[in-house]
């Protein structure tokens, strides 16, 4: 597996003509996309998009070329995004310290105000912006729009040495999906546009919540019969215990890897989503290094991939 997209530097002298990639190498990679392209054509493919890809400039314009092209060789691209950091960035301007419990923002009123505006404003609408001068035509939503994401209010527990009952923590505006109206989306993806989404979820009695992206991209990849979730993230994929990136794992390989340790911390959260979306009717689900350049692309397109893709099958 390649942890980097060929490139002039890293070509062999043979397959450059004049500085540039001889005819061959490129009809050889357009060659080998094509099954992908036709296996995929008309097929749903959700894309959490976070990490490095979302703040740096190169990545973020490449993220957007590689999603103008799915939808133009006849996939429908849907981009759930976070902004953790821009969320940060943003309190930390206004004075306000940032606080998390088991990987959670802590989201008081004042908060939720700034994720909204952040999430729902800021960074949507510049992935709009970036999908749209790359030649697609994206619409970003959050999901209070047409009650997309109704969510209701997560519970953290904690065990207590004290009390039998474990002790509930009170973390404010932080949601868990119940339910998607997928009525929008449907119509979106039918008139050809990209759905870009904002994870914000709302009550039945119009409170706002904070929901976790990757949650948001799995229940979305789920509910819509999806082709493949993929989760990008700072990381090559899932590694073993001697640091080499694991590829084509069934379901039950996965557990067994949990069981043993090898998936642990941080990454837990991740491909505990992507299980329960595969669990739950979606094909396949790519953890992929949002770091490497067109990483979407030569996920899908390519033998090689660039990430772990974790089925049903065995």
């Amino acid at each position: 597996m390649t942890d980097k997209p060929l490139s002039s530097s890293t070509l062999p002298p043979s397959t450059l003509s004049s500085g540039t990639l001889s005819s061959n190498t490129i009809a050889a990679v357009l060659v080998e996309a094509l099954p992908y392209i036709r296996k995929f054509t008309r097929k749903t493919i959700v894309v959490k998009y976070g990490g490095n890809a979302m703040t740096d400039d190169a990545l973020k314009v490449s993220f957007a070329q590689n999603i103008v092209l799915l939808k133009l060789v006849g996939l429908n691209p849907i981009v759930v995004h976070g902004g953790g950091p821009q969320i940060g960035n943003l309190l930390k301007k206004i004075g306000k310290e940032s606080h998390f419990i088991d990987g959670m923002r802590v989201t008081d009123s004042e908060t939720m105000d700034v994720v909204e505006m952040v999430l729902g404003g800021l960074v949507n609408k510049e992935i709009v912006n970036l999908i749209n001068q790359q030649g697609g035509s994206a619409i970003g939503l959050t999901g209070k729009d047409g009650n997309l994401i109704q969510a209701s209010k997560l519970e953290i527990k904690s065990p207590s040495e004290d009390l039998k009952t474990p002790e509930i923590i009170d973390i404010g505006h932080v949601g868990k999906v119940e339910k998607i109206n997928t009525q929008a989306i449907d119509m979106l993806i039918d008139s050809d546009f990209i759905p870009v989404i904002a994870p914000i979820g709302v009550d039945s009695q119009g409170r706002s919540y904070n929901i976790n992206a990757d949650l948001v991209a799995g229940k979305m990849a789920e509910v819509l019969n999806a082709e493949k979730l993929m989760l990008l993230t700072n990381v090559a994929g899932l590694q073993d215990k001697q640091g080499e990136i694991l590829t084509g794992l069934s379901t039950e390989e996965v557990d067994n890897l949990i069981s043993d340790g090898t998936i642990h911390g941080g990454m837990l959260p991740k491909i505990r989503c992507a299980l329960e979306a595969v669990n739950n009717g979606v094909t396949s689900a790519h953890i992929i290094d949002g770091r490497v350049p067109n990483a979407v692309l030569l996920e899908i397109f390519t033998d090689s991939g660039v990430g772990t893709l974790i089925t049903n099958q065995t």
